[in-house]
């Protein structure tokens, strides 16, 4: 059909206006950049999940410096002051990444392989390289120490990082009050506590005062943890059902069943009525069981068990079990372990841990079932848990007790297969044992294990090697094993006796000398009159009295040479100190009369050798430059001559006028 002209003309306007689309939004926008940004989809998304991971990881600012800069505007760059004394603020985890990233995946790779000391070492020589390690990296060879109880290489890996400013985390710090705790130092985990709270620009976790209150309760300290429950209150956390877990628990070690009551009604006032968190219960059992009231302790498991408003976890778990093996109920303990164990479902549903095999271990070897307490031992790895140290030292432990060495030897033997380190502890209980059942050398060979494996075993388990040796007739071994322990034990004066009195029964005078030679050697022990006497004594029956007084005396005589000879070093020390200052600085900087007066006197002797010879003008030349610079000794100022050249310029220029005139005679 044909349109009319005035409708043809209509459309062809309406064509020409122009359309204005909406411009697109800024989300879109972003979005189409991001697009840009990455090659694909899933680096995209790994991205975000790194932001979520620095957001979640980062340790927060201090609220000091938070609430100051809500109050105050921030000043501009160049306004702040920069103090290099205050302390640094931990590194992102944004740092861990390229080859940092690597030298961490390096280290766990060490861990993992049970390399521990190759990863201290290697994190350490990395801190001066061109790589250096991320705080993250050290946490990581921290935990591997602190989880293989290395109290002390731990200690001294966070102490060098320290120096070397690689500020450290609140995860780093959480570390260390676990070693301090676990090491039985609470005093000194309180004061690093308190340093922290002043210096440390982070604030504290909840995890830092679950570390805290707990190990306070495990070392007895039960007032001090309920104490800082109270500054867990004013840093504005919420009410922690773990730390009243810790706390009842500490009143149930204490025999406070009251104190179980009143922590457990104030938690239930805190958080609204009712408390969801199953991990209270097993305290709230054991409270009423010491109550004698078993009824309600019973109740309260139904509804903690069996109840749905109450969430149930392997903590919680483990508390109620514990309380059930401790009070008579071992049966309703092995139907709740097998309910336990069908529950568990990792990772989406953990019903069982470590601490749950633990429990059920010691609640079998209670009631002497100790083979059924070795097979749930080795089912650990069943459930994705793997026994630690303590693990295998309560086990072994619980067998020593009850004569069954054998069986402990086996479970030490599978601590290697299992990766596991033994410690002090491990070898303590298998030398006693080994004492008990008369198998000195098996003790002996233990201990010596323990100190090759780089441990440190304390004087009063080196004394009970010694005595059990002495006991069986070994002294020879006994005093093989005082040689090697002298040089790294801090003996005191009974165990230098002791291996004295034991050698002079046998009739070994040459070895008690050499033992009081060793102890005179000693600083930090003295040697008295009555232990003098002793040895004298024993001398005295072979008439070798005498000998001992020629011993103290040769001491007397080394050591009076050795002060003489450090007395000597240190003046030789001084003298060439001061020949070098003053061979490196002119003598008039310092107004040092000395060298003055003793280069006059050799001018002295010059004029006196050249009047001697016959050179008169050139003796009368150097007579007055003595006596010029006898002047100047006396701290006179040079003054300049009138070609205005200072005083020792003049001096110089006569020395080299009168060489000139001597040459000149001599020629003549």
């Amino acid at each position: 059909m044909a349109l009319s002209k005035p409708t043809f003309l209509t459309h062809i306007k309406t064509l020409a206006k122009p359309h204005h689309h909406p411009p697109p939004s800024a989300a879109s926008f972003i979005s189409f950049r991001r697009s840009l940004s990455f090659s694909s989809p899933e680096e995209a998304a790994a991205e975000r999940r790194r932001r979520k991971r620095r957001l979640r990881i980062e340790p927060p600012l201090s609220s000091l410096n938070r609430t100051q800069s809500q109050q105050s505007p921030k000043p501009q760059q160049s306004q702040i002051p920069q103090n290099p004394n205050s302390p640094k603020l931990p590194e992102p985890v944004s740092a861990l990444a390229g080859n940092r990233l690597n030298l961490h995946n390096r280290i766990l790779t060490l861990i993992r392989e049970n390399d521990l000391d190759e990863a201290s070492l290697f994190t350490r020589h990395s801190v001066y390289s061109n790589c250096r390690p991320t705080i993250y990296t050290v946490n990581s060879v921290l935990y591997a120490l602190l989880r293989q109880s290395k109290y002390s290489d731990l200690l001294s890996l966070h102490r060098f990082i320290t120096q070397a400013g690689i500020a450290p985390n609140v995860i780093t710090h959480n570390l260390i009050f676990q070693t301090y705790l676990d090491c039985r130092k609470p005093d000194t985990a309180l004061e690093h506590y308190r340093q922290f709270m002043n210096d440390a620009p982070i604030n504290p976790s909840p995890t830092t005062y679950r570390i805290l209150i707990k190990g306070l309760v495990d070392n007895g300290r039960l007032n001090k943890a309920m104490e800082l429950k109270e500054d867990v209150e004013v840093k504005g956390f919420g009410p922690d059902p773990t730390l009243y877990h810790h706390l009842m628990n500490g009143c149930v070690k204490s025999g406070d069943a009251d104190g179980v009551f009143r922590l457990f009604e104030e938690l239930k006032e805190k958080v609204g009525g009712f408390v969801e968190d199953g991990v209270v219960y097993g305290g709230l059992m054991k409270g009423y069981f010491m109550k004698g009231m078993e009824n309600e302790a019973m109740e309260c498991y139904e509804e903690a068990v069996e109840g749905s408003r109450v969430k149930m976890s392997a903590v919680g778990y483990n508390s109620v079990l514990d309380a059930l093996t401790k009070n008579g109920k071992f049966d309703e303990a092995l139907r709740l372990f097998d309910r336990m164990i069908g529950e568990h479902s990792p990772p989406r549903r953990l019903a069982v841990n470590l601490g749950s095999f633990n429990v059920m271990v010691d609640g079998y070897c209670a009631q002497g079932r100790f083979k059924d307490a070795i097979d749930v031992f080795r089912k650990m790895g069943e459930y994705r848990c793997s026994p630690d140290t303590l693990s295998f030292n309560n086990l072994i432990e619980q067998l020593c007790n009850n004569g069954m060495l054998g069986e402990a030897e086996e479970i030490y033997r599978g601590m290697g297969e299992k990766g596991v380190n033994p410690d002090e502890c491990t070898y303590v209980l298998l030398m006693d044992t080994c004492f008990k059942e008369d198998r000195s050398d098996d003790a002996a060979e233990y201990f010596k294990k323990m100190v090759e494996s780089g441990l440190r075993p304390n004087l009063a388990v080196y004394n009970k090697l010694v005595d059990g040796l002495v006991k069986v007739g070994k002294v020879d071994d006994s005093k093989s094993f005082f040689d090697m322990m002298v040089k790294k034990l801090k003996m005191d004066a009974a165990s230098y006796e002791f291996i004295m009195k034991a050698l002079s029964e046998v009739g070994k005078l040459d070895e008690v000398l050499n033992v009081a030679d060793t102890m005179l050697d000693d600083d930090g022990v003295e040697f008295n009159e009555e232990l003098q006497e002793f040895v004298k004594g024993e001398l005295r029956k072979e008439g070798r009295e005498d000998d001992l007084g020629k011993l103290m005396e040769e001491k007397e005589r080394q050591k009076a040479e050795a002060k003489a000879k450090e007395a000597e070093a240190a003046e030789a020390a001084k003298r060439s100190a001061r020949a070098a200052v003053s061979s490196l600085l002119p003598s008039k900087l310092f107004g040092n009369k000395d060298s003055e007066t003793e280069s006059a006197e050799a001018k002295q002797t010059e004029a006196e050798s050249a009047q001697a010879n016959g050179n008169v003008f050139e003796a009368a030349s150097v007579n007055d430059e003595t006596r010029g610079g006898q002047e100047s000794s006396f701290g006179e100022t040079a003054t300049a001559d009138a070609d205005g050249k200072s005083a020792e310029e003049a001096v110089t220029e006569g020395e080299g006028s009168a060489g000139v005139e001597a040459k000149s005679d001599a020629a003549n």
